[in-house]
């Protein structure tokens, strides 16, 4: 993408009134008033979804769009892939829906305890070298982050086309005693995943699945 475009997308991302773009330092100090208010952002108090890593938005999307009962945040910190999203939230006028432009190792200053019903993690980067360990997003420090926010058995859905971190966040998941609901090594093969696992599809899903990966997902809770 070049760098004029870019800069048309961050400059339409001001004018959505569905993108928060918190500064850092403002939520590391708390005077970003969003932690604990998000039911006053919505102007309801509908169960909050998150999806973490959203890219250009497909789940937070697809996942608005089929169920209007309940309120979705996509999370990311590259303001030119969430733009995607946040137009055709704009343009549909999909109310339950927000993007929230920032880092993911902040989410626990940007929700309250009990806030978050429900995780999405989609096809995040699996971090394999292990330098990289502390950036990966099933880690033991994100998942500790992740169950403050969440309400009690609220579900986290990790969908990826990496077998290493399917691989690694289950052995984690069980390592921890933690409760795997479900999980499938190959979900367009093995029958038993969810419709929302089976029906949206994110678009480096689809360049994935034209190579012939499987494409992996586990739901766990981690009270």
């Amino acid at each position: 993408m070049g760098s004029k475009n870019k800069l048309k997308r961050f400059k339409e991302n001001e004018s959505f009134q569905n993108v928060i773009q918190p500064r850092r330092s403002d939520i590391e100090s708390g005077a970003s008033g969003l932690k604990g208010n998000w039911a006053k952002y919505f102007k309801n108090d509908k169960p909050i979804v998150l999806e973490l890593g959203c890219g250009k938005g497909e789940y937070t999307i697809g996942l608005a769009r089929s169920n209007p009962y309940r309120n979705y945040i996509g999370v990311d910190i590259k303001g030119a892939r969430l733009w995607r999203g946040a137009k055709t939230a704009h343009e549909e006028k999909l109310a339950n829906v927000a993007f929230l432009r920032t880092q993911i190792e902040l989410i626990d200053q940007l929700f309250d305890k009990n806030e978050v019903s429900e995780i999405w993690i989609t096809f995040p980067d699996p971090q394999i070298k292990y330098k990289r360990t502390k950036h990966r997003m099933t880690n033991a420090g994100f998942l500790e982050k992740y169950r403050k926010i969440l309400k009690p058995n609220g579900l986290i859905h990790l969908k990826t086309d990496s077998e290493f971190m399917h691989g690694y966040t289950l052995g984690l998941l069980h390592g921890l005693g933690l409760e795997v609901v479900y999980a499938n090594h190959d979900v367009y093969k093995n029958e038993g995943s969810p419709k929302e696992v089976l029906d949206i599809q994110t678009f480096y899903e689809k360049q994935y699945l034209e190579k012939g990966k499987p494409i992996t997902y586990i739901q766990f809770r981690i009270n």
